[in-house]
């Protein structure tokens, strides 16, 4: 894979999930009018965050796959011919739902799926509520464009994903997301949060030698009752093999990001940093514990 051309849509939530699948649908045509060939979508897409609270009647948004989201956007992919990663509420069985990624391929299939591995249980991030735990690992997915490696959200915490995606061959690590500041924090700890988010992010670019890219929410999503609100900072970027960033959305505002990834780059800085050639595997075992007591 060398040059790819790359579309990241950060939008807000809308009032209705017809309105909001517009937004998404919008952004995507932006994106491939200016030359995108793989674009990426941020968190649960579709609709406002849920999770912000606990309501089984939630469960009724939850959709099969293939089923009607993947139907809308397969037909924007073939459309456009693109490649199209999706993040939408999985309907598995009654009782059983993920949070999972669906990589569009430009003639409308299903290239694969990843269902979200770590999942979060913090104030306003009740998803253990919603989501079961992802259970077909850490495997790229085989596009026309390259081998991506997807993953969702609190997954882009845990250096041992993108280890394991690189490990198995990815040539993109891609991470729809959906994260934001508490609003009672002060200015100084929202700053810190967001830093961290991209800080980590970017180690894994370079720790892998990888490319990568992250598509967050934006905008101020109220809760139910007085739950609160969740204000997700934006800031989608891509970023190159040594985590150079290449391109960075604002904190405050809807925006469809194009850049160009010279993908070849990796094998170039892998030459320069063989991190992979120095690992000790024959010493990692600890890894497979909890803690180390």
């Amino acid at each position: 894979m060398k040059d790819l051309t790359v579309g990241l849509v950060q939008h807000a939530a809308a009032d209705t999930r017809e309105l909001t699948i517009a937004r998404s649908a919008a952004g995507i045509r932006d994106a491939a009018s200016r030359g995108a060939k793989l674009v990426v979508l941020q968190e649960l897409h579709c609709g406002c965050y849920f999770c912000q609270t606990e309501d089984t009647e939630v469960f009724d948004l939850a959709e099969a796959i293939p089923g009607p989201g993947t139907a809308v956007f397969a037909a924007l992919a073939k459309e456009l011919g693109i490649v199209l990663v999706t993040s939408l509420f999985e309907r598995r069985a009654a009782g059983l739902y993920h949070n999972t990624a669906v990589v569009l391929e430009a003639d409308g299939s299903i290239a694969g799926i990843y269902r979200k591995m770590h999942i979060p249980d913090d104030p306003g991030y009740y998803e253990k509520f919603y989501f079961t735990p992802g259970d077909l690992g850490f495997n790229p997915i085989d596009t026309s464009v390259g081998r991506l490696g997807v993953l969702v959200c609190w997954d882009q915490w845990y250096p041992e994903g993108a280890r394991l995606m690189a490990l198995a061959g990815a040539e993109l690590l891609i991470y729809p997301t959906a994260i934001g500041w508490d609003p009672l924090d002060a200015p100084e700890e929202q700053q810190r949060q967001r830093d961290a988010w991209i800080t980590v992010q970017r180690g894994h670019a370079v720790a892998n030698g990888l490319p990568l890219v992250a598509v967050n929410r934006v905008g101020v999503e109220a809760a139910p009752g007085d739950a609160g609100n969740q204000h997700f900072w934006g800031s989608s970027f891509a970023a190159g093999p040594q985590g150079e960033i290449l391109a960075q959305a604002d904190t405050d505002r809807e925006q469809t990001l194009v850049v160009t990834i010279d993908c070849a780059r990796s094998e170039q800085v892998r030459r320069i940093w063989p991190f992979l050639r120095d690992r000790r595997i024959d010493a990692y075992a600890d890894l497979m514990k909890r803690y180390r007591d």
